[in-house]
């Protein structure tokens, strides 16, 4: 059984959106695709989990697994009241999926009855803010739900994958979740969301690398320092300033609301130093860049960058050491293939 799931791409609203503010994201043609098949050469029920993307291949008991779900609900527990940092919540990016499948078995009272295969391949970048670990999950549980002859209900996939995106974010938005699960475009705000048309705009991604820090330590930082702030009202204005824009299809509005975003991303600490001059130069082309996910609190790298212009210098993106990426919308979600 195989399933895809298409990545994500904030157009406004990053970081807002877990302030209860509006954002508008959009799926992308990068997708998580997972497979589950059948060991009929083992001797046991175990699962196999098989993440090539990062190297990792481990097998598993369901009693082994259900004590790895009881130690990382007691983490997170732990993390929600301060006494650990969501990075220790889980040990490995593997558990992420491992918390997901026995979740998933016994939440759907399902049965094992024979060893299992679970593959997750990925052609979204890792950590960049593209929303990979969301799709590789969904992926994951929609093919597992389709292997146990399980009726899809899009609701039950929504929340499993938003209570195994808490162990990886802490507190997530959903929006994530959301736009892999249904594809297309939409306003996301406090957990529901209103579809918009794909943006007709070309979209040029620019990889600066992946950040030192996670979008969870991110989100823990920006609340301490600012979840009180009146900035996220601003924040709510740009998004709905590009919204408009979007539908317009108007450049020059598109460019100002992206330019607007990314001083108010540099205002709350998650625009690196170097991406900042990176900016700075296609804005004196003429264009517009930001950080279109959680971007960084540390180090020089901060993910995927979104850029809008006519014309840059050929060789700006050598001179800083970072790759274009070509990127469409994609208007379906997650699906068996």
């Amino acid at each position: 059984m195989k399933a895809i799931a298409p990545g994500k791409l904030i157009l406004s609203g990053e970081y807002a959106v877990v302030f209860g503010r509006p954002a508008l994201a959009m799926a992308i043609d990068r997708s998580a695709v997972a497979e589950v098949r059948a060991e009929a050469d083992r001797g046991d029920r175990g699962v196999t989990f098989d993440l090539p993307g990062v190297n990792a291949h481990e097998r598993y008991t369901v009693r082994a697994l259900r004590a790895l779900q009881r130690r990382v609900t007691k983490n997170y527990r732990l993390f929600l009241d301060g006494q650990l940092g969501i990075r220790e919540v889980l040990r490995k990016p593997i558990e992420l999926f491992q918390f997901g499948f026995i979740m998933v078995l016994d939440g759907l009272h399902l049965k094992l009855g024979e060893a299992l295969n679970l593959r997750v391949d990925s052609t979204i970048p890792i950590g960049c803010g593209l929303g990979s670990s969301a799709a590789s999950v969904l992926s994951a549980l929609r093919a597992v739900g389709h292997y146990f002859r399980v009726d899809f209900r899009p609701d039950w996939y929504y929340e499993y994958s938003l209570e195994a995106e808490r162990m990886q974010h802490g507190f997530p938005s959903g929006v994530d979740s959301y736009i892999s699960l249904h594809g297309g475009c939409a306003r996301f705000q406090d957990g529901r969301a209103e579809r918009i048309p794909l943006p007709r705009t070309p979209i040029t991604l620019v990889d600066t690398g992946a950040p030192s820090t996670t979008t969870g330590q991110g989100v823990e930082q920006v609340r301490i320092r600012h979840g009180a702030s009146r900035i996220w009202d601003d924040f709510a204005g740009v998004t709905r300033a590009m919204e408009a824009a979007l539908a317009s299809n108007d450049p020059e509005a598109i460019r100002a609301a992206i330019r607007e975003n990314h001083r108010l991303l540099r205002a709350i600490g998650v625009v690196p130093d170097r991406v900042a001059a990176f900016a700075r130069e296609v804005e004196a082309c003429g264009g517009a860049a930001k950080v279109c996910g959680a971007g960084a609190i540390a180090g020089d790298a901060a993910g995927i960058v979104l850029v809008s212009a006519d014309a840059l210098p050929p060789d700006l993106y050598a001179r800083f050491g970072y790759t274009p990426l070509p990127v469409r919308g994609e208007p379906l979600g997650v699906r068996l293939v």
